[in-house]
């Protein structure tokens, strides 16, 4: 037993010889590839990674600000935190963004780890994610109402903010050949967009779609834009259509639900 043990040490450091002495690695600037032990699970990752939020706890640590006080026994620096959730962590220092299962219960295990390794990023990361999944299992409700009037115009409300981003993105004013995005005018909230008029104090200013610069906007082809996403998203028409109104954009309002 003891001659196999010699013999495969001797094959291993063949191989690699850092692979016996992990901690080598991490004491090795040259190194770009760091084990680090978290809770009695092993992680590797590259340097850079690990040290992409300055001022956090994992950057210090791979650039020797904060000296390493705990080994295990193959020398990898070792911390006393949760070791399961912090893959969740350094794939966020890998993506540059906080992907989480559906189902994910551990919000409040996740959030305090983000404080423990001074990930502020994370954190803020994680908040967004919670107010997404609580926007997700709530109902959304959309409502569309038109006072046939230029003077008030088309108005567009949505509990859910992510459907006036849609909107939003669908459109783009140009001002003599130029590009100049959504208005801002036209913005009430994250919620409510009011399409009061569309021609600015510039000359030749237009709302038109973004795919289409030539196609200008009416207020009647804003109001069938907006039922459009709206069915293609999954919402569903609450509102009784008068057939003597003729067509969907002639109601005064519409009002939806997911």
């Amino acid at each position: 037993m003891e001659w196999n043990l010699r013999r495969m040490e001797s094959e291993l450091r063949q191989i690699n010889p850092d692979l016996l002495q992990p901690s080598k690695s991490f004491k090795k600037p040259s190194s770009g590839t760091i084990t680090i032990n978290v809770g009695g699970y092993l992680y590797a990752a590259q340097r850079h990674t690990l040290a992409k939020h300055p001022g956090s706890l994992l950057e210090e640590m791979v650039t020797g600000k904060k000296p390493v006080v705990h080994v295990d026994s193959m020398g990898n620096t070792f911390i006393d935190r949760d070791g399961p959730i912090f893959r969740h962590i350094l794939n966020f220092l890998r993506m540059g963004e906080l992907v989480l299962p559906d189902d994910f219960k551990e919000a409040e295990l996740l959030r305090r780890e983000a404080d423990f390794y001074r990930l502020s990023e994370l954190a803020q990361a994680l908040q967004d994610w919670e107010q997404q999944q609580a926007t997700q299992h709530e109902p959304a409700f959309l409502e569309v109402t038109d006072s046939h009037e230029r003077s008030q115009g088309l108005r567009v409300y949505c509990s859910d903010s992510t459907f006036i981003e849609k909107v939003k993105n669908r459109l783009v004013q140009i001002s003599k050949s130029r590009l100049d995005g959504f208005p801002e005018e036209f913005e009430v909230s994250s919620n409510i967009i009011q399409f009061r008029h569309f021609i600015k104090s510039e000359q030749g200013s237009r709302l038109v779609l973004k795919q289409d610069s030539t196609f200008l906007c009416t207020l009647e082809c804003l109001k069938l834009e907006a039922v459009m996403l709206a069915l293609k998203g999954g919402y569903r028409l609450l509102t009784s259509l008068d057939s003597s109104r003729g067509s969907v954009v002639q109601c005064e309002a519409l009002h939806f639900v997911k």
